[in-house]
């Protein structure tokens, strides 16, 4: 069964994890080559400003298939170095997908994020949750360890001593917690989510298409460079920005006080 589910809304596109009567699990055999053909194709499209990535039904997803990992099938089934490679050839290329996207990704949490779901939502630029979300990093508890590159994702996101407890206790954290740590940038109710979200890409979506994605590489290598190399990077960067259309348009429509309308060029 297809794994997302891709619904194009001018310059929005929402990829809704479709496995609701399963809570969406990943890393079933071929994840990642979906993942890699999707993130791919809005690479490719300039009329995509915005991702929101979301989970059909009550959750967001469960994380890694506990039932293919009881029967030791797919991603998880053979020996040592079947599972490793389909780790590296499934699950990794699912997520090196979700991150090498170009343009911002919202998270809109609906329910549940745990395990390898906690991670991918981690993996968007911005994260939006239900008041019924719900997030853990449960590895432990399965006797696994945090298998998708977790323990570089979460520090990341709300610092080394809040990860390393969600990680050492498989504690799982509602929603109005995960605001108060940082996870997640607001918490709204369940019924208005997508609405939100939708309304925070909308005012996304209106900015330049290329200095939304070359803004998204910076913010990306700021957390990796010297401070140095980051002022190198946006001073190359900028003066390319100086040089398009969307820069003439954008000064031009603040001196003359109206919209301005930015067309990626």
């Amino acid at each position: 069964m297809s794994l997302i589910e891709v619904t194009k809304e001018g310059p929005v596109t929402i990829l809704t994890l479709n496995r609701a009567e399963s809570m969406n699990p990943l890393g079933a055999p071929g994840d990642g080559d979906e993942f890699l053909a999707v993130a791919n194709a809005i690479n490719r499209d300039m009329e995509c400003r915005v991702v929101i990535l979301t989970g059909a039904g009550r959750a967001f997803s469960a994380g890694g298939d506990v039932k293919a990992m009881q029967n030791k099938t797919g991603t998880f089934g053979g020996t040592t170095p079947a599972i490793s490679d389909g780790y590296r050839d499934n699950i990794h290329m699912m997520l090196r997908a979700l991150y090498g996207l170009r343009v911002p990704v919202i998270a809109a949490v609906n329910g549940p994020a745990i395990g390898l779901g906690c991670d991918v939502a981690c993996l968007a630029d911005i994260r939006i949750a239900a008041d019924t979300a719900k997030f853990g990093v449960t590895f432990l508890k399965l006797g696994i360890i945090p298998g998708d590159g977790g323990t570089w994702i979460l520090p990341r996101v709300i610092g080394m001593s809040r990860a390393a407890e969600l990680f050492y206790t498989g504690d799982v954290i509602d929603a109005a917690t995960a605001k108060d740590w940082g996870l997640v940038s607001r918490v709204v109710p369940a019924d208005s989510l997508m609405d939100e979200a939708r309304n925070l890409a909308g005012r996304i979506a209106l900015l330049p298409p290329h200095s939304l994605r070359q803004t998204k590489n910076l913010l990306r290598q700021g957390q990796q460079t010297s401070y140095d190399t980051a002022l190198e990077l946006a001073a190359n960067t900028q003066a390319m920005m100086h040089t398009t259309a969307d820069h003439a348009e954008g000064v031009a429509a603040l001196i003359e006080k109206r919209a301005a309308v930015f067309k990626g060029e």
